[in-house]
């Protein structure tokens, strides 16, 4: 099923096929097999770029493989529709729908991918492998029915109606093959005298390990085209099953992602880093009813609300496994797909509407957290995760999250109080949502006790001074913990909460309990007065430029505007346009972008040095050529401007730019305070030369 390609004259072996989603074009004076691409690129590696060209023929898209110069053309699908390749029409997506819903979408091959030396190969579409892909169906497939509706799903729209249809038949045929190869695998184990409880596990391992590559070996799986990647992506680069236009069929034979070979490494050595001295046991059991008997400690990663559709998405890897262990574990998978009914997360689709899903996690947690309350040890805490973003905005423009929100009040409501946080980085930098996004890269590890007895009673103005008092604190040691500027908002949430739930009750002027959807925002509203507050140990170009940023961000305004401001915080236009900060032109004053600062810039030789410049340069250097040139600028600073100042001007940016929601812009000052630790401790190596170890 996968032939090797050929490559000047050698074999080579395939990595992945790039398909296409086709349907026929609707316009009458076209009816041409119709491309559906989001992307032609293949490889951004600097010097060796390779893309896919579309040369439109009659009635079919000829694909050439081109680069590295040039770029290639946008995809042919948006949100809003598709383009015809062929006569240029727009299509909407109603009608790519219907089509798909009838089973009229084809595919059509537009490159492969081939092994090289220390390089990738990419061939225009070959024939050979065309057929080496167009294999019957095979039987015996797991055509369970997908869920109608369900959080994280959008393929049911585009025709896609059981888990068989995520997959090609090559797909199909590849992945129950493995799948029988494993209960075959079984059978020798025991054939060959082996104990069944030997048997049983080897057979588990390899089960997961066949289950492993299911991920890189679907049709909604994609083509990762970043430099340091260009491999198969998988489908659970998010949690969600979406709908892919282009994608990569992968090879399971060959040397790069999603081969098997490597999925057996991975679980091999989970098995070989375990302590061999301790032990332990594993048991599947509802946290409503499971036995908490003074003995545990408890830590959990609690369902993150209606965020994540765990059950529903996990039936992409249980039908493969139930396949090949079905036989070991007849109680456990004795269900076609995973018991959804209890599951504690709320999903519109399973309960009516958002409310009734909003009341049923609301009470399954309390009825968790208070089962926990009264099983753990006493005076042991418990730690949980959270990764909420407060994405939501009430009528007062206060940020929240519905989620977070329930599972705090739940907490509150049976007794617990928050007594420390701490963010972990738990994110991979190179995931999806992370280049395309200014998503967040932490969790933030919450530790509760019970609230005491004699908790005191406070009201609104107190609770506030409280806050005033030591989220600044709190704050700065965030900070210095290299929390990413994108995770701050969420990381403070931590310490911000733990001065509310100490509070037996929280009174609000008329009486009335606050809610904590008003604590979350009070917290909000005291941190950015905290970021405000910092502003106060910049130096005057710096003050300036914060203030204009806020203003206008990188578009320019009216020069008696920005002298005004000038003469408020004690600086000038002249001397800010002289230190190559600003551009003033026509009456205009524009702030100038980290990439357009001057290349040559030292601050040893500044005679005007600030928060701003460096923290600017750091931006720049970081982005266009990488840590090392970056930590020589810090090196170079240190004993020139205070360079915690320069941390905190990179959070309090970010703040800014993701208020003003400028995603870009922000992701640059998230990159720069997530890479500050790294690029501080390369700082401090510098020699003499002007040179690091390793650079």
């Amino acid at each position: 099923l996968y032939p090797k390609a050929e490559v000047y004259g050698a074999k080579a072996n395939v990595i992945a096929c790039i398909w296409a989603r086709t349907v026929i074009c609707p316009n009458p004076g076209c009816r041409g097999l119709m491309p559906l691409v989001r992307s032609f690129w293949l490889g951004k590696k600097p010097g060796k770029e390779r893309y896919i060209h579309p040369e439109p023929g009659t009635k079919r898209v000829r694909f050439e493989i081109r680069g590295p110069k040039g770029t290639p053309r946008e995809g042919t699908v948006s949100r809003s529709g598709a383009l015809c390749l062929l006569c240029g029409a727009p299509v909407p997506l109603l009608y790519i729908r219907s089509e798909g819903k009838a089973g009229r979408m084809g595919t059509q091959l537009m490159a492969v991918v081939a092994e090289g030396r220390g390089a990738r190969y990419y061939l225009p579409p070959h024939e050979a492998q065309e057929q080496a892909a167009d294999v019957p169906l095979p039987v015996d497939i797991p055509d369970a029915e997908l869920p109608e509706q369900a959080l994280g799903f959008r393929v049911q729209g585009y025709g896609m109606r059981s888990w068989a249809d995520l997959f090609t038949n090559r797909q199909l045929c590849t992945l129950s093959t493995f799948s029988d190869l494993v209960r075959e695998g079984h059978t020798r184990l025991l054939a060959d005298g082996a104990e069944p409880d030997y048997a049983d596990a080897v057979t588990t391992y390899l089960a997961l390990a066949v289950s492993r590559i299911a991920d890189r070996h679907s049709s909604v799986g994609s083509w990762d085209s970043h430099p340091s990647k260009e491999q198969v992506r998988g489908i659970f680069a998010r949690q969600a099953i979406a709908m892919t236009w282009d994608f990569a069929e992968g090879n399971p034979f060959c040397s790069s992602s999603g081969n098997l070979a490597e999925s057996l490494d991975w679980v091999s050595n989970a098995l070989r880093n375990l302590p061999e001295d301790a032990r332990g046991s594993a048991t599947q059991a509802d946290a409503r009813s499971a036995l908490y008997d003074g003995r545990l400690i408890v830590a959990t990663d609690p369902p993150y609300y209606d965020n994540i559709g765990y059950a529903n998405l996990s039936d992409f890897f249980y039908v493969w496994l139930r396949r090949s262990l079905v036989g070991i574990y007849p109680e456990l998978m004795q269900t076609i797909l995973t018991p959804k009914d209890d599951e504690i997360v709320a999903d519109p689709f399973r309960h009516g509407n958002k409310e009734q899903a909003k009341r049923f996690f609301e009470e399954r947690f309390e009825t968790v957290f208070t089962r926990i309350g009264k099983g753990v040890p006493e005076g042991y805490p418990i730690s949980f995760f959270y990764a909420y973003k407060q994405a939501e905005t009430d009528t007062e423009g206060s940020q929240a999250s519905t989620g977070w929100e329930s599972l705090l009040a739940a907490m509150l409501k049976t007794g617990w109080i928050v007594t420390a946080t701490w963010p972990m980085r738990t994110e991979l930098s190179n995931r999806p949502r992370n280049r395309e996004s200014n998503a967040l890269a932490s969790s933030i590890v919450m530790v509760c006790r019970p609230r005491p007895k004699d908790a005191e009673t406070t009201d609104r103005r107190r609770l506030i001074a409280a806050l005033r008092d030591e989220l600044p604190g709190a704050l700065r040691t965030l900070q210095q913990g290299n929390i990413a500027p994108i995770d701050l908002e969420q990381a403070a949430v931590g310490p911000g909460m733990a001065i509310f739930s100490r509070y037996a009750r929280v009174n609000e002027a008329d009486g009335s309990a606050m809610s904590v959807r008003t604590a979350l925002g009070l917290i909000n509203r005291v941190l950015g007065e905290v970021l405000a507050q910092q502003e106060g140990d910049f130096t005057p170009d710096t003050r300036w430029c914060v203030e204009w940023f806020k203003r206008f961000g990188f578009e320019s305004a009216p020069y008696d505007v920005a002298d005004l401001l000038s003469k408020a915080k004690n600086t000038s236009v002249r001397g800010l346009e002289g230190a190559g900060m600003v551009k003033a032109r026509g009456g205009k004053v524009i702030l100038l972008q980290p990439k357009a600062m001057s290349g040559d810039y030292d601050p040893a030789h500044d005679e005007r040095i600030s928060e701003w410049k460096i923290c600017f340069h750091l931006v720049r250097l970081l982005t266009l050529q990488g840590v090392h040139p970056a930590a020589r600028l810090m090196a170079t600073a240190r004993d020139l401007i205070e360079l915690d100042a320069v941390k905190e001007l990179a959070y309090l940016l970010h703040s800014i730019a993701e208020t003003r929601g400028w995603p870009e812009v922000a992701q640059s000052f998230n990159s720069l305070g997530t890479s500050w630790s790294e690029v501080d401790a390369i700082s401090r190596e510098q020699r003499p030369d002007g040179l690091f170890p390793g650079s």
